[in-house]
């Protein structure tokens, strides 16, 4: 609705621009992203989807070998998926959960039955980080993340609290980073330069894009990248054929990277980028989190924006410096006018500046390592609700501050043990509210984790978390909560599981990994909204529990490949004996496929079998129950190594094969009806 018809234009140009690239001869291929892997699995050549680097201090691991739930979603996953949206990638990482809807600007994210929209201070549970950088957003029947994952090469998944440490105290439900492209990711060895064009089509929602990849190494100590997308979509139609008002999309997007690297061996980086993102709306249905429609059509743009530079010094030569250190600045804006409702029309704004600085030494021995983190991260946030005088979404300034420790000792390659604790700081002062004064708080988050590897086939692992979360500027200073004085919220949580790794199980070279993690998160002083026109609107419920089991399994061979997961999460509010309306049913979800290495060729089918949620409750707010539905994928990727037409990248998807008309228990909309995904892109290099 409202949207400028572009899109016979972004398909023909995308698919003009890649045939042009296709008269050149054999371009180099997609670089591989790097992965690290254990040393039996480097042995083996398979890297399993458990395989896959985690990002973090200390000594680099893998997923299966980490005393935490861990998932990485790289570029491959990406590609294949051919996202809309974040939530068609994430959905399918075990007990993750998009809540709000499907729709572009009404996504949060939800981990182990924590976050969503019907709250605004839920997005404060789960830190969601975009190379380093805080993004946070909070406004009702909006959701919290504006971005497109086609400037992504990578997501990583951290759940529950222990990443507090590291990432910032009130991650309850845990951390999300996404990682960028990088230059280094399309220029070939031995070449300078690449320019990758690509242009993909989605059925269902008539959606296209239309992307290009510049990426240059000037010489041994500089490199540089610049991308810009357009991706265009009308309502996408749920399977019995509804038509879901307000989830089009019209947003271009980009990214400009530059990296300088100098001194001994070109190890010291010097790192700058800006991210760009924007979407502006005509006549959209303001309900974004739902199908409610009484509030009317807005005109709305919103502008995300990230800038960085980001310095790191690893120095292997000296033992007492890992330096990295980051500033930055992070602006959400939406502003909308023309609002059916007048009072709606307010541009809502999130100004972030931080600055982050960590080094890592190195205490290891003869038979042992030992690494110990500390670290600062500082920030100072401005809110802002402009056009309006209502008491709804206060405006106001948070200055926030913490000191972090974490040593990790590892001993004869066996045994992980993993100590840290955090202080963090915040000062919240509002913006010409009456009867409002500063708030002060201050958060303690300390853990212990341990990770023992028998042999190479089995392994044993777990932790202890605490966590506390701060109030936010919302909860704080709403004009409905000025009555009340909020706790902090706290969290204990346990985990214990299993980890299994077998290599040349079926054939030779392939391999196997099985990961059990059991949890259990006790949350006292629960800030809960009760609603506008309730007072106070917020305030803390004695406690709640939340706890389950997560399996997740992982297959690679030459020709076959495999993953499977199972998330069943349970959470209760133990102060009023009522189930928690933020937790999602319990699923499985897998994924089968094969390869023809030689022909470049790969295909499979993925399904997500989700439980029935009858488990609702009238705290805060009704949730809809939803019935068990399941949903099936189908893909194929075609990827030719040599050849004339090596370079090109194809990927075919058809999602929902069977049309299923479901809703997920945490979104305010039905799920996408069946859907004939293709892209096709083209590389070449110099």
């Amino acid at each position: 609705m409202g949207l400028v018809a572009h899109k016979t234009t972004v398909l023909l140009g995308g698919a003009a621009m890649a045939m042009v690239l296709g008269v050149f001869q054999a371009g180099a291929q997609d670089s591989a992203i790097a992965e690290a892997t254990t040393n039996t699995a480097e042995k083996q050549g398979r890297v399993t989807l458990l395989q896959r680097l985690v990002v973090g201090a200390g000594a680099e691991k893998v997923a299966i070998d980490t005393p935490q739930a861990v998932t990485v979603v790289n570029q491959e996953d990406i590609d294949q998926a051919q996202p809309e949206t974040v939530g068609e990638l994430l959905r399918r990482v075990p007990g993750v959960n998009m809540s709000g809807s499907d729709k572009l600007l009404g996504q949060s994210i939800n981990i182990r039955g924590i976050g969503g929209p019907a709250t605004a201070g839920d997005e404060g549970r789960i830190i969601v980080n975009i190379d380093g950088v805080s993004k946070f957003y909070e406004q009702y029947r909006m959701g919290g993340l504006f971005t497109d994952m086609e400037l992504y090469k990578q997501v990583e998944v951290l759940r529950g609290p222990a990443s507090s440490t590291l990432y910032g105290s009130g991650a309850l439900g845990g951390v999300v980073n996404f990682t960028t492209k990088d230059a280094s990711d399309f220029i070939a060895d031995g070449q300078n330069g690449a320019l990758r064009l690509k242009t993909s089509y989605d059925s269902n929602s008539t959606g296209l894009l239309g992307s290009a990849i510049f990426a240059q190494r000037v010489n041994e100590n500089f490199e540089f990248l610049a991308a810009g997308n357009y991706r265009y979509a009308e309502n996408y139609t749920s399977g019995n054929g509804h038509e879901v008002l307000g989830s089009e999309i019209s947003a271009p997007s980009g990214l400009v990277k530059g990296t300088f690297r100098f001194g001994d061996n070109n190890e010291q980086t010097l790192r700058a980028s800006y991210q760009h993102w924007t979407t502006t709306m005509l006549d959209q249905e303001y309900n974004q989190t739902g199908e409610e429609v009484g509030f009317g059509l807005v005109d709305r743009k919103v502008t995300d924006k990230t800038a960085i530079i980001a310095y790191e010094n690893p120095a292997t030569d000296n033992r007492w410096i890992d330096l990295k250190v980051q500033a930055s600045f992070s602006d959400t804006v939406n502003d909308q006018s023309e609002a059916a409702i007048p009072s709606l029309n307010r541009t809502f704004g999130y100004k972030t500046y931080q600055f982050s600085i960590d080094n890592t030494f190195d205490f290891s021995g003869e038979n042992y390592e030992n690494y110990l983190t500390v670290g600062s991260q500082s920030n100072f946030q401005e809110r802002t609700t402009l056009k309006s005088t209502s008491g709804t979404h206060p405006q106001g300034t948070r200055v926030a501050t913490g000191v972090f420790a974490q040593n990790e000792f590892i001993w004869d390659d066996r045994l992980t043990l993993i100590t840290g604790a955090r202080l963090d700081w915040q000062e919240l002062e509002p913006t010409d509210i009456i009867g409002a004064t500063k708030k002060t708080h201050t958060a303690f988050s300390p853990k212990i984790a341990a990770h023992y590897k028998f042999n190479d086939a089995f392994a044993v692992f777990g932790s202890v978390a605490h966590t506390e979360r701060v109030p936010t500027i919302d909860e704080v200073f709403d004009s409905g909560a000025l009555t009340s004085d909020l706790r902090k919220e706290k969290s204990l949580n346990y985990e214990i599981g299993t980890a299994f790794s077998f290599y040349d199980t079926f054939q030779g070279g392939d391999a196997l990994q099985l990961k059990l993690t059991g949890f259990y998160n006790d949350i006292t002083d629960l800030i809960t909204d009760h609603g506008n026109g309730v007072t106070p609107r917020y305030d803390n419920i004695g406690e709640a529990r939340i706890y389950g089991a997560e399996i997740e399994a992982a297959y690679d061979s030459e020709y076959f490949f495999g993953s499977a997961s199972y998330s069943h999460v349970i959470g209760k509010d133990i102060t009023n004996s009522t189930w928690l309306n933020t937790v999602a049913p319990h699923e499985f979800a897998f994924t089968l496929g094969g390869r023809l290495p030689e022909h470049g060729l790969s295909f499979g089918w993925t399904s997500r079998i989700v439980a029935a949620q009858k488990h609702v409750s009238s705290i805060p707010f009704m949730r809809e129950a939803t019935d068990a539905f399941s949903t099936h994928d189908i893909f194929v990727t075609w990827k030719p190594q040599e050849g004339p037409l090596e370079g090109w990248d194809a990927n075919f998807r058809v999602d929902n094969v069977f049309n299923e008309q479901y809703r997920e228990f945490l979104s305010g909309t039905p799920g996408k009806g069946r859907t004939f995904k293709v892209s096709l892109a083209k590389q070449i290099g110099w």
